[in-house]
């Protein structure tokens, strides 16, 4: 209703002026595209080292200092800010000499603990007089191989600084509520629903303007930030940070801790920051040291990216003089300052990279190719300065490089290489180019022309660093050709003197990059240098990793099983390299990893219908992975497999050479399977191996096999373990079982052994095996070979093995057979009933009651109820099941009207009698 009662023009307007402030404040907030300086600190810290002894200046306070703060006297309120600044008292700073580079940067860390203590105690003073001695720290370049480092750790303290002031600031206009809050459309929604909810009298907390954990950044969105809506007494503080800081005396110390607190200036203009961006620039001017000065203008773009990265015109400008300034690196000055630290050019001028790297991260942020074309021209006219050249290509977009590689190619030809080495140069230029691509036309000019200078290379440490670049490059322009040229050239490089033992990072590195462009493995291993390159990798750990990597990239992309012999030795020997690294400190986690591995180089090779070959390929890989028990199993699978293939084949018709075929399979299984270590997972290859024999009508191997699993059975312990937990086995002994006695059913009796050899045999074993004392297991068991018994005494057996003669075959119902069958059932169900009246206790009689009605579905499902023995059984059990109330009745009233259903069946008819002496008993 608003919408439509405004008037259109104006709505118009502020929609323009709403587009253009957003427009405006996504050009003022830095994207992720961006990558901060926090990623860099850590490789500056790790880079820039020193074994030299430093020196650092700590800050120790005075007693005058912190009574003053607590008397609060009149005199000490009024002194002026110039005599709070240097009224460094006798003794209040003490020079810490000698100290190891840990040592320093443990003292640098104090001193940032010391600022936090003396902000969080109201010695405001102290923490400025801390952060000013720091700032000093960075004029001294007496060990200058540490100054990066040193540039890191003092403004980490700036930072802190600049932020708790910033936020001591900031809290005084919140709390003073000077900040006009303006809700944002969740807490505009938040307050609606809140009036909504109170006229249905249902409670919802009121909206609050901001939550308690929410930060800094969080809570200037919440509120409409403008100068003119800041208090007088935040005013008031933030200028006297100001006046303090102008009245150090020291340019350096005066520099960096007003850049520190650059973002305070939003509290008294909006025009704040954008002044004094140009003033601080040409402060730097006064620097003389160009190490001091290219640190203190980096120093500046971070603070100016952070606070205001629209205003980039002074971030040009702070690069622009740097380059006006930059003659100085070669200067007398600095050759006397290098000549009395022992330090060469080629040493120094690396020290400029990090700054340099930075400030030009920044000014070429989203900024047209047409700048890169000022930088190339800007330097020519510095004679191809190297350490700039290299900044440039470190900075701009990779494929703004990469279209002119040739010119830059060219400019780093005429490079003078005394102090910044060429191939420095040409490891940043392989950089972009592994980014973007070159014109089609330059690729190959361009990789003579790096391979030329990376060639040449003396040290062994320089040629790797560039070559590692370069390979990517290589592989992904060019066929395995060039890159079997380049491989063999860095071998011919790195072995001398075994120099790839120190090397290890960027030969892995190059491993990588060659496997993931060559997917297709029959050209990899077609470059000749390739397995060569491998052998560099002589440090175990090492060569793992590699051979892990190459192995992760064949399964993730070899699509198609093969059978290429180039392809198959060489992942052989791969895995073998894998396989040889466990031992006996091997972890579980690898060990399962490098099995994983192997088994899907396994399931990759196939030899199509030559099956003796395949089989001829398993009995060597099991020779050369036997300590890895899954890589045995999926072997044991795959030859399984194998040998169903050939059935499959020959449609079940062996002839004399398939059939010894698949009887050569039945046995590398046999004499396979003893070698593991888990029980189960023996006993369950048994099986399957067993159920293999008998389908490829291999009757002695698979009677061998089941024998094998019987005669298991009594090792099966009581716990075993589970994903690294104990567990009790009866469960997972039941299960294995039922299986069994499934395919006993089909198994043909031995003609030299008695009728049901084997269940008699299996019986026996459960007999003799311990269970536990509260178990029900073994009963369980027990219905399950009835279960078996019965469909043994059927005249047709409801499933078979194709050209296979079961026992319903070969008896034909023989009364003998099933009298031995009745026998046999008899026995079982007498163990069954033993063990129900062990239950007759009052804390069993619930298991009682649930096995009985469990035996008595068994009988209803399986057993012939015509007969009177059976039938009264059958009675007794349910009243079993309901004499103590433990039964489930909702069960039983389902049991008996499936009973009732049943009869209505015909040749049903006796189960109508056994309904009516099935009595259902009330709990009462």
């Amino acid at each position: 209703m608003f919408a439509a009662s405004a008037d259109p023009a104006a709505l118009a307007a502020t929609t323009e002026n709403s587009r253009k402030k957003r427009d405006r404040d996504d050009n003022s907030i830095v994207g992720s595209d961006f990558e901060p300086w926090a990623s860099k600190r850590g490789e500056i810290l790790a880079r820039y080292t020193t074994t030299e002894k430093l020196s650092i200046n700590l800050f120790m306070g005075s007693e005058k200092g912190k009574a003053g703060t607590a008397i609060s006297a009149m005199s000490e309120k009024v002194r002026t800010r110039l005599e709070e600044l240097d009224d460094f008292e006798e003794g209040s700073q003490k020079e810490l000499l000698n100290l190891t580079q840990q040592d320093y940067v443990n003292r640098i860390e104090e001193l940032n603990q010391s600022l936090k203590d003396a902000w969080a105690s109201d010695q405001k003073v102290k923490a400025l007089k801390i952060v000013i001695q720091c700032s000093k720290l960075l004029s001294d370049t007496s060990v200058i191989q540490f100054y990066p480092s040193k540039f890191v750790l003092i403004t980490d303290i700036l930072d802190t600084f600049g932020k708790l002031v910033y936020e001591r600031i900031f809290s005084m206009c919140v709390d003073n509520h000077s900040i006009l809050p303006v809700p944002s459309a969740a807490e505009r929604k938040r307050a609606y629903l809140y009036k909504l909810e109170q006229a249905h009298s249902t409670f919802i907390p009121p909206p609050s303007a901001s939550s308690s954990g929410t930060s800094l950044e969080d809570e200037e969105m919440a509120y409409h930030f403008s100068p003119e809506n800041v208090n007088d007494t935040a005013k008031e503080t933030c200028l006297n940070w100001f006046f303090k800081i102008a009245s150090i005396r020291e340019l350096i110390p005066r520099f960096y801790v007003e850049a520190s607190i650059l973002k305070c200036n939003k509290f008294l203009s909006k025009t704040g920051i954008s002044e004094c961006l140009p003033r601080l620039t040409c402060m730097v001017r006064g620097i003389g040291d160009p190490l001091v000065s290219v640190y203190a203008r980096a120093y500046l773009c971070r603070v100016g990216m952070e606070v205001a990265p629209h205003l980039k015109e002074s971030l040009d400008k702070n690069f622009f003089d740097f380059l006006l300034t930059f003659k100085q690196i070669h200067g007398d000055t600095v050759q006397n300052q290098l000549v009395l630290q022992g330090v060469e050019l080629p040493s120094y001028l690396p020290l400029y990279s990090p700054a340099m790297d930075w400030i030009f991260q920044c000014i070429s942020y989203h900024a047209p190719e047409a700048l890169l074309t000022e930088m190339m021209e800007r330097c020519k006219k510095l004679a191809n300065n190297a350490l700039l050249l290299n900044s440039v290509m470190s900075a701009f977009r990779a494929e703004f490089i990469a279209t002119r590689s040739m010119d830059f190619i060219g400019m780093i030809k005429e490079c003078d290489e005394s102090g910044f080495p060429k191939h420095l140069l040409f490891r940043s230029l392989g950089l972009n180019l592994a980014l973007a691509n070159p014109p089609e036309s330059d690729r190959l000019q361009i990789l003579n022309e790096a391979w030329k200078v990376i060639t040449k290379l003396k040290n062994p440490q320089d040629y790797i660093n560039c070559a590692e670049v370069w390979v990517e490059y290589t592989c992904k322009h060019f066929t395995k050709r060039e890159v079997n040229t380049v491989l063999a050239d860095v071998i011919k490089h790195m072995t001398p003197d075994r120099a790839f033992e120190d090397s290890y990072p960027q030969l892995q590195s190059i491993i990588k990059k060659v496997i993931a462009h060559f997917h297709d493995f029959s050209v990899l291993f077609s470059v000749e240098k390739f397995l060569p390159f491998l052998d560099m990798f002589q440090k175990e750990s090492v060569r793992v990793e590699v051979c892990k990597c190459i192995m992760e990239v064949f399964i993730k992309h070899q699509q198609e099983p093969t059978k290429d012999p180039v392809i198959l030795n060489a992942l052989l020997h791969i895995c073998k390299t894998m396989h040889d690294s466990v031992n006996a400190l091997t972890l579980e986690d690898e060990k399962r990893m490098l099995a994983y591995l192997i088994n899907g180089f396994i399931k990759m090779v196939s030899f199509g219908r030559d099956f003796e070959q395949q089989l001829s390929f398993y009995v060597e890989a099991r020779s050369m992975f036997c300590n890895l028990e899954p890589v045995l199993v999926q072997l044991i699978h795959s030859v399984n497999r194998l040998a169903m293939e050939t059935r499959k084949v020959m449609k079940g018709n062996h002839s004399r050479k398939t059939a010894a075929f698949v009887r050569a399979c039945v046995a590398y299984c046999f004499i396979t399977i003893p070698s593991l270590v888990g029980i189960f997972t023996r006993l369950n290859l048994y099986l399957h191996s067993g159920q293999v024999a008998l389908a490829n009508q291999c009757l002695s191997q698979a009677d061998a096999f089941f024998k094998a699993a019987i005669s298991l059975v009594p090792e099966v312990p009581k716990m075993i373990n589970i994903d690294g937990k104990m567990r009790p086995s009866e469960s997972f002994l039941l299960e294995f079982l039922c299986n069994f006695f499934s395919t006993l059913l089909i198994v043909p009796d031995h003609p030299e052994h008695g009728v049901l050899f084997l269940v008699r045999e299996l019986l026996n074993v459960i007999q003799d095996y311990t269970w536990e004392d509260n178990s029900d297991e073994k009963i369980r068991i027990y219905t399950c070979v009835l279960h078996l018994l019965s469909a043994m005494s059927q005249e047709t057996y409801l499933y078979h093995v194709d050209k296979v003669d079961s026992n319903d075959s070969l008896y034909g119902g023989d009364s003998k057979f099933l009298a031995e069958n009745n026998k046999l059932c008899e026995t079982v169900m007498a163990q069954i009933l033993e063990h129900l009246k062990t239950l007759a206790k009052d804390e069993a009689l619930k298991r009682q009651s649930s096995l009985g009605l469990s035996f008595f579905n068994s009988i209803l499902a399986h057993g012939d109820l015509r007969s009177n023995r059976l039938n009264q059984l059958s009675v007794n059990l349910w009243h079993l099941a309901q004499r103590h109330g433990c039964a489930d009745t909702r069960t039983m009233v389902k049991t008996l009207e499936y009973i009732k259903k049943r009869s209505k069946h015909p040749d049903m008819g006796h189960l109508t009698e056994l309904a009516l002496r099935l009595p259902l008993q009330t709990r009462t």
